[in-house]
């Protein structure tokens, strides 16, 4: 009599059930994470004709636009200027922190500015396709575009892909030095045969990568969990409090401050108990790090009023500095992001191919019955 391996079998039960939830938004998501690799770059080439500017002269003081925006926009939780170490010929692409005061709208904007006129390019929230399809894809990324809920749900089906990656793990563990060693042929037979096959030999190769991924997608995203969170969000954003110091002069200052920092982000205050803030990397800074180095200045004061290095973070912290470059592949050129590309679509093919092992399943049962 055949010995039943109940692990095997409870891991494989979880292993289908997971996948049927997850599914479509395992593929939705593999599909717009390979999209969003390239964003800049996509976005820039979508829209060249308005994004690349004529330089006439210097461009304007950047407290000029700070305070254009602020009259744009006289509601804002806060403004990142996204590119400080923009290209002569690039427009200044700026993220809106917004607050409707309702959870089910993820309130993000972006505005890009011509720094020589000041003329405003293009203007709107992310939820919507104009004035940014790229941007749109990356809050959807985030959120499915369902505001705070959408986001939660990101987070857990980050955590039954953990969960379904390990579970495969189990139930393929026979497989993976075969696979890794080239032992296991494709049957191309026919769908069932393929199908099986590619499950279980793209699932091993991905294996390594999927945990990256999903890992550090759920912990970026675990502030979803945080209750005080939602409750800020119900309550809408008030009127702007500009900074009383230049913005300019407190971009100067940061940078004085820490002189080998790359300027990466410069978070606007728009609110009174919010700082200026100068972020980036660091001259020397392995770019597996993702910034973890700030100067925040004063906004009345114009002040240095606190200074963050990642060097003197903790094991934990600087661990955590890997996660974002580790999820988007930022870190090594052209050739690892083509890689997270494909690495981005092969959640969407296990999930296609784990759907057709279920429907195989179910079809022999019903014949069987029948």
């Amino acid at each position: 009599m055949r010995k039943v391996n109940f692990t095997r079998v409870l891991a494989f039960s979880l292993h289908s059930w997971l996948g049927l939830i997850s599914g479509i938004f395992l593929l939705l998501l593999g599909l717009s994470g390979s999209a969003l690799v390239f964003l800049k770059e996509t976005d820039h080439f979508i829209n060249a004709d308005l994004l690349q500017v004529s330089p006439t002269g210097e461009p304007l003081p950047l407290d000029t636009i700070y305070r254009k925006i602020g009259r744009q926009h006289p509601n804002l939780t806060g403004i990142a200027w996204l590119n400080p170490n923009a290209a002569k010929e690039e427009a200044y692409e700026f993220r809106l922190y917004q607050n409707d005061g309702k959870i089910s709208t993820y309130d993000l904007g972006m505005m890009s500015i011509n720094p020589y006129s000041g003329r405003i390019l293009r203007d709107g929230n992310l939820k919507d396709f104009n004035p940014s399809f790229m941007n749109w894809i990356l809050q959807f990324h985030w959120s499915f575009q369902l505001g705070l809920p959408g986001l939660l749900l990101a987070t857990l089906f980050g955590i039954t892909m953990l969960l379904s990656t390990f579970t495969g793990l189990i139930i393929y563990r026979k497989y993976i030095w075969k696979v890794f060693s080239f032992q296991v042929k494709m049957k191309w037979t026919n769908w069932r045969t393929i199908s099986s096959d590619l499950h279980r030999v793209v699932g091993v190769w991905a294996l390594f990568f999927n945990v990256v991924i999903f890992f550090t997608g759920f912990w970026m995203n675990k502030f979803s969990f945080d209750t005080s969170y939602w409750k800020k969000q119900t309550v809408s954003a008030p009127a702007n409090v500009l900074a009383d110091q230049s913005a300019d002069q407190m971009f100067q200052t940061a940078r004085n401050a820490m002189p080998d920092l790359i300027p990466q982000n410069v978070y606007l205050p728009t609110q009174a108990e919010k700082s200026f803030r100068l972020s980036g990397p660091l001259k020397d800074q392995s770019p597996f790090f993702y910034s973890g180095n700030t100067v925040s200045i004063n906004p009345v004061t114009g002040k240095v009023s606190k200074m963050e290095r990642l060097t003197d973070k903790g094991f934990m912290e600087k661990v955590e500095a890997t996660f974002f470059p580790l999820h988007v592949g930022n870190f090594g050129g052209i050739p690892v992001k083509v890689l997270y590309v494909i690495i981005g679509l092969l959640p969407g093919l296990l999930s296609i191919t784990g759907a057709l092992l279920w429907w195989r399943k179910v079809k022999k049962r019903y014949n069987w019955a029948n």
